[in-house]
């Protein structure tokens, strides 16, 4: 039985490194087509799935251009609640708590001490028991979201996705949005409408949406331009056993900025594995 459940181990250990390169290989992949330069060869950054075997590996490549989420520092460091209040009421929060956690995401940012009417300084955490108070400077990592006070992990895992810290855009590329990023531009729109909107831009390259005549809910016109540098690329690799492995990694594309590399990671996790 000890040496069953050994050799049990040692396969999965197998099967699971074998599916992580394989993850690997399809984020170099990624980088690869976003590196070409025919529009309409390239990949585009909207998060829609790109598939496609790898040795014995089915590999699913999903890519998000980071313009095309929330930056969660642009959002607050311009005092304006109404993205982020729309981004939480998105997602399920009751109108009072999104107020409370815009207010106090703003208060997390701004430099001073001066509670907004809804938000939390330094002696809210402290009523609160905890032992830190908000940072007064712009977010690191998107994950130190969870430490602003009334944000839960439940809440962060479903707003994740939609936010970034590395676009410096106040307003999101609704070329490259998601559906929850997308409800959050566009609070009035319907579900099925933005829905539509995402099938009809997947249906054709980047170049040709000005000229399809897409329009956004409030009329604007569609536009891919404009997009940046860094994406959020998510690999998945499945063995024909059922072992996978997920990375999921934010890379900022090469050039002088890189050191003359194709690409640099700005931030890495190793997702699930089965």
């Amino acid at each position: 039985m000890v040496a069953r459940t050994e050799t049990l181990q040692a396969r999965h250990l197998f099967d699971t490194t074998r599916a992580r390169y394989a993850a690997e290989a399809g984020l170099n992949l990624a980088v690869f087509e976003l590196r070409k330069s025919d529009p309409a060869l390239r990949w585009v950054g909207d998060g829609g799935p790109y598939r496609f075997g790898y040795g014995e590996a089915e590999i699913e490549v999903r890519i998000t251009d980071d313009s095309g989420k929330i930056d969660i520092n642009a959002a607050a460091s311009s005092g304006n609640t109404t993205r982020l209040i729309s981004l939480f009421t998105a997602r399920g929060v009751e109108q009072a708590q999104a107020e409370a956690l815009a207010d106090a995401v703003i208060d997390w940012v701004d430099p001073d001490d001066l509670r907004r009417p809804n938000g939390a300084e330094i002696d809210d955490y402290k009523a609160a028991g905890l032992s830190y108070g908000p940072k007064n400077g712009p977010f690191d990592t998107v994950s130190e979201l969870q430490q602003v006070l009334g944000m839960t992990y439940a809440l962060f895992e479903k707003l994740e996705p939609s936010l970034t810290i590395y676009s410096g855009r106040a307003d999101p590329n609704a070329a490259y949005a998601s559906l929850e990023t997308l409800q959050a531009m566009y609070p009035e729109a319907s579900l099925e409408e933005l829905q539509l909107l995402i099938e009809q831009r997947q249906t054709m390259a980047p170049g040709d949406m000005a000229g399809a005549g897409l329009m956004t809910p409030d009329g604007s016109a569609l536009m891919a331009g404009g997009g940046s540098l860094t994406y959020s690329v998510r690999s998945r690799a499945t063995l024909p056993n059922g072992a996978s492995t997920t990375l999921e990694a934010t890379i900022r594309l090469g050039g002088v900025t890189a050191g003359g590399r194709p690409f640099v990671i700005l931030r890495w996790r190793d997702g699930e594995t089965s």
